[in-house]
């Protein structure tokens, strides 16, 4: 590149330079303060546009700043409060479901608990019955305990306030009631089993001693027959019977009246001929005399009504019968007492 060119290059961006220059000077010419209280703002285009000027004052200024402040404040909290309320009536409503869950399933296992109540109760009021019938046949008395209330049947008159739903407090204070009274009324229930266990080992010992009594007590006829002379004076008094007899025919079977242990069975010298003596034990014999003869031996163990005999005329004796006595500590009584089958 020449000389000259150099030069009229250098010489453009001079006056470029320049150019810019008072560009620069007139813009801040114009944007400066036209009064006190106002400002002008001049707006050049890029292009060949119209330049356009603006005047404000500072107390619009601050107006409009002031506004678009409070707009943004106001838009900026508005939109942080919708947030809050809406993110927080979301939890409300979490929360209000759930305890709405929560309610339901409480009401729910209230009224269980309730009907479990109210069938505890009606259990009670039967353990009530049972233990009043056990009472009367065993005829047991027991001290009054931690019974609860009985229900008379026949007045029964019920009230209160209109019905209400139950709280966990009603259902606990009821279950804790229930259970007090089934824990009296088990102690009663087990105080009566011992007292049935005892009365009925004593009623068991009684029935036993008197099964022994009875089996060991003379109580049957020791033969068939008729009484052809009494216990007591006969003849004239001339003699007395320490005994009964009993007639029948020859080879009548003569049984034990009581269950004993045979002390003497064979003939007898003294005028009872064929004779056995049973030992039933608490000073209690019986003695069977004039038997034909005798099937049972001494030390041998007999029961009651098993045959030891026959009936027969043996020793002295006008003809065939038994003679029957019954001994109590070695003294003969009247057998007749004893006679009862």
């Amino acid at each position: 590149m020449s000389q000259e060119e150099l030069n009229k290059q250098a010489t453009e961006q001079n006056n470029t330079e320049t150019e810019i220059e008072d560009i620069k000077e007139d813009i801040k010419e114009d944007i400066k303060v036209v009064k006190n209280d106002e400002y002008t703002i001049k707006i050049i285009p890029n292009k060949t546009d119209d330049v356009k000027l603006f005047t404000i004052s500072k107390n619009m200024l601050r107006y409009v700043m002031t506004s678009v402040v409070i707009m943004i404040v106001l838009v900026v909290g508005s939109l942080s409060f919708a947030g809050y309320v809406y993110f927080n009536n979301q939890a409300d409503k979490q929360h209000l479901q759930e305890l709405q869950e929560a309610n339901a399933l409480q009401q729910q296992q209230l009224s269980e608990l309730d009907k479990k109540a109210n069938s505890l109760k009606e259990d009670m009021d039967q353990l009530n019955n049972l233990e009043n019938e056990l009472k009367q046949l065993s005829g047991i008395e027991l001290p009054e305990g931690n019974n609860g209330d009985s229900v008379n049947l026949e007045q029964n008159g019920q009230g209160g306030p209109y019905p209400q739903t139950p709280t966990i407090e009603n259902v606990r204070l009821t279950l804790d009631t229930v259970e007090n009274t089934m824990n009296g009324k088990l102690n009663n229930m087990e105080e009566l089993k011992k007292r049935l266990q005892t009365a009925i080992m004593m009623k068991r010992q009684q029935v036993a001693i008197a099964n022994q009594t009875i089996s060991i007590t003379p109580s049957i006829w020791p033969a068939k027959g008729v009484v052809s002379s009494p216990y007591g004076l006969r003849w004239g008094g001339s003699d007395f019977h320490p005994g009964i007899d009993i007639a029948n025919d020859m080879g009548t079977p003569i049984r034990a009246t009581a269950d004993g242990v045979v002390s003497i069975a064979g003939w007898n010298s003294g005028g009872y001929g064929n004779m056995v003596d049973i030992d039933h034990g608490n000073g209690v014999m019986t003695r069977y005399g004039h038997a034909s003869y005798v099937v049972v031996s001494a030390g041998q163990q007999v029961k009651r009504g098993q045959i030891i005999a026959y009936m027969g005329s043996t020793g002295f004796s006008t003809g065939p019968h038994v003679h029957y006595e019954v001994r109590i500590n070695g003294q003969a009584v009247d057998p007749s007492g004893y006679l009862f089958n």
